[in-house]
Order: structure tokens, then C-alpha cells, then sequence
């Protein structure tokens, strides 16, 4: 089968833009990636386009890639919609990639527009994250979730009211003390990864937040579920994503030294395991099997962009992907190895916690961030001598774990002709 490759690729700014909808930051996503590939609109064969929040919050259930693509000249071409969580548009792009490598076409777009701040909404908003999990099971996993490590929780924090936030803030809270009581990690080392994520992304002048935050600052912070403060959660954010992809064959058509092979590339569901039993969580599961696809080993890896929904998040995945040994995510962080310059740079470009997360974006905007520093042109965030970068994506939340989670293996620095 075919090589496939990343051509083109672009992002917005992100953040909370009321006066700014779907169609205007999926506009501005696919223009921008057309031009990077020096591409139109006539090279696209089939799309395939990734929202999760216009159904609950603007009523548009359905249909919403052709909606948000024909005002642009995109029509008469296949346009798929995919919906899978935080892990849509890269489970787009796994589906992209196949149709590729199956012959059924050379060039594809993967688009998302994610608007998921609505002022007057507040309610819904927050509403709608609990569609991420099974609303028939919705209060047992609450019930679930409070049991995990609880004797943690330091009495002055136990049973208050923090204010309004996600379920997912719970449950990312749950496995950070689940981890903490297994492992030993530290709330410390914790604010140590949100740091790090802060001070990245003051070199992105795409990402939502721009400010260096310390350590001592973090864990000062407000509390929104123990052991997480505000930075160490991603916050409601607005923005979009596209890539051009192609085969071999179409590549000549490109500029093709500044192209990116995707080299191995996994969608895995979670499993039924018990939440102690972390070597097969899905984030592992997953890059196991990118790995395999790829050929490659951890060690191989230069750079990564994981799902940091919260900086605990961050630590749970750089294990799974095998840049530490399990339980020792937190250890790497708090050195400093997982910060520019150290040994195996991780959310160069803030991750979600400051870089911003509009959820059915944020996968193909992790891959932008990869193909940039991969193309050797990220600026002061620069990584050097990047060759082989992997993204880990998750969605959803299903018993102790993401429903969804989707690792890509990305190889730059080589000649493509």
C-alpha cells in the first residue's frame, strides 16, 4: 500500500471568540492549509470533517461537514462526518489515511470547526461535556469515581464546593490520585507539567493562554477537583484545524520537501480492565500498535504532543507511550526532561492546558504542531534534529479510562524526491 503524507496543514488561534462560528473558523483552517500545500480546492477528492459540540449547543445534529465545506467550493466529493469525542478529528484523519492507502483516492481534507463557548449558554455548555460518557451509567461513574483514592484528599479540601466544571475534571482527578496512591506522584509534580505546558506556550502565538505560570503559582491557584488546580485543566476553547493529505503517487504535485509521512497510525476503544492494571490502559494499547505499524521503538521518539486534558493527563500518557517506565512520568516532568532543550520534549506548543482545546479540533491541531517542528519551523520552540514525532489523542471517558484514544507516528527530515 502507499505511503501517505501530510502536504498541508494549518490552525487558528484559539480561545473564546463569541462573535466567531463554525463555518468562519473552518473557512480559515482549510484556506490555510490549501496554501501551505500550495493546493486548491479542485486537488480535494473526499473530506471528511469533525465538530462535537454544534448539535447540543446550535442544534445542527447533523450534516455539519457539508454545511461548513460547500460555502467554500468543497461539494460533489464524499464528505464524511466524524464525531468521536476529543478524539474526532484524528479518528478523521486514521480515516483518511485508509481510504488513501485502500486506492479509493490521492488527496483528501480533514476539517474541523469546534465553537464550544456560548456566554449565554453557560448551562449547556457544561451540559454537554457529559455526552462524552455513558449517560445511563453517568452516576455510577460519579459514584465510581469519588471512591478513587479519597483518604488522599486533604481534609481541608474534602466535601467543598468548588465551583462548576466538567465531569471530566473529576474523573482525570480521580486517576491523578489513583496514580499518586500507586505510584507515589506528587500534586507537585503535577504543577510541575502544567508549568512546563504554561511556559511553552509563550513561544505559540496561536495558543489560547501566553503567559508563564511557576509552580508555586499552580498549586496557589484555585482548586477545581483535588489534586487539580485551574492551570492543570484545559479550558472551554473555540478554534479549527485542517490537513492535506496524499499517496505517494499525488506527492510530486506538492512542495515535497516540506512534506511529513505519516508513518503508523491507531484508533483502539477502551477495555474493561481494572483501574490498578495500567499496562493495559488504551493509551498504551494504542501506541503499542502504532508503534508496531510504524516500526519504531520509544526510544525512537523525538518529540510528542499528548492529550493533557489535565497535566496529570500528561504524566498517565508519556508512560503509556513508553518515554518513562510506569510511575515514573512524574519523576521526568519535575527534572525537566519532558521541557524544551530536555530529553524528549512533550506539548512544545502548550498542550491543551494552555495551548487551548477545542475538542473536535484538537487532534489535527496536534499534528499541526508535529509537522511544524518535523519541517523545522517552529521558531524559538524549536526542537532540534526532530525526526520522529508521535501524537496521543483520547476522547471520552468509559469506566476508568478515554473511550477513544488515537497515537500517530509522523517522520520528518528525509528526502521525498
Amino acid at each position: 500500500m502507499t505511503d501517505v503524507f501530510v502536504v498541508g496543514i494549518a490552525s487558528t488561534a484559539l480561545g473564546k471568540f463569541p462573535e466567531k462560528s463554525v463555518k468562519d473558523f473552518t473557512r480559515e483552517a482549510v484556506h490555510g492549509a490549501l496554501k501551505d500545500a500550495g493546493a486548491s480546492i479542485s486537488d480535494i477528492e473526499a473530506a471528511w470533517f469533525s465538530n462535537t459540540r454544534q448539535g447540543a449547543l446550535e442544534g445542527q445534529n447533523t450534516i455539519r461537514g457539508q454545511c461548513a465545506l460547500r460555502p467554500l467550493g468543497i461539494q460533489g466529493i464524499p464528505v464524511t462526518n466524524v464525531e468521536n469525542a476529543c478524539a474526532s478529528s484524528s479518528s478523521a484523519s486514521l480515516q483518511a489515511v485508509a481510504h488513501i492507502k485502500a486506492g479509493f483516492c490521492d488527496v483528501a481534507l480533514v476539517a474541523s470547526g469546534e465553537k464550544m463557548f456560548f456566554p449565554e449558554k453557560r448551562e449547556a455548555m457544561f451540559k454537554a461535556f457529559s455526552g462524552g460518557t455513558d449517560i445511563h451509567r453517568l452516576e455510577e461513574f460519579r459514584q465510581k469515581i469519588t471512591t478513587m483514592g479519597q483518604d488522599l484528599i486533604p481534609e481541608q479540601f474534602q466535601n467543598i464546593d468548588t465551583g462548576q466544571r466538567s465531569f471530566f475534571m473529576d474523573s482525570y482527578a480521580a486517576q491523578a490520585r489513583l496514580h499518586m496512591e500507586t505510584f507515589g506522584t506528587t500534586q507537585k509534580q503535577i504543577a510541575a507539567v502544567a508549568s512546563k505546558n504554561h511556559w511553552h506556550s509563550t513561544f505559540n502565538h496561536l495558543a489560547q493562554y501566553q503567559h508563564a505560570v511557576t509552580v508555586e503559582e499552580v498549586l496557589k491557584e484555585r482548586l477545581v477537583s483535588w489534586p487539580l488546580t485551574l492551570p492543570m485543566c484545559a479550558p472551554i476553547s473555540d478554534g479549527g484545524a485542517a490537513a492535506i493529505i496524499c499517496s505517494e503517487k499525488a506527492l510530486p504535485r506538492f512542495m515535497k520537501k516540506r512534506a511529513v509521512r505519516i508513518r503508523g497510525i491507531s484508533l483502539v476503544s477502551g477495555t474493561d480492565r481494572q483501574p490498578e492494571d495500567f499496562q493495559n490502559h488504551i493509551g498504551r494499547l494504542a501506541s503499542l500498535k502504532a508503534y508496531e505499524q510504524a516500526q519504531i521503538d520509544a526510544k525512537d521518539v523525538d518529540l510528542a504532543e499528548v492529550h493533557d486534558a489535565t497535566a496529570f493527563s500528561e504524566i498517565q500518557q508519556i508512560e503509556n507511550l513508553g518515554l518513562c517506565p510506569s510511575g515514573e512520568g512524574g519523576a521526568l516532568s519535575e527534572q525537566g526532561h519532558t521541557s524544551l532543550g530536555g530529553k524528549v520534549p512533550v506539548n512544545t506548543s502548550g498542550g491543551l492546558v494552555s495551548k487551548g482545546h477545542p475538542v473536535g479540533a484538537t487532534g489535527i491541531i496536534q499534528l499541526f504542531e508535529l509537522v511544524t517542528q518535523l519541517r523545522g519551523e517552529a521558531g524559538k520552540r524549536q526542537v532540534e534534529n526532530a525526526r520522529i514525532a508521535v501524537a496521543e489523542n483520547g476522547g471520552g471517558f468509559y469506566e476508568c479510562e478515554e473511550a477513544a484514544t488515537v497515537v500517530t507516528v509522523l517522520e520528518g527530515g528525509r528526502s521525498n524526491g
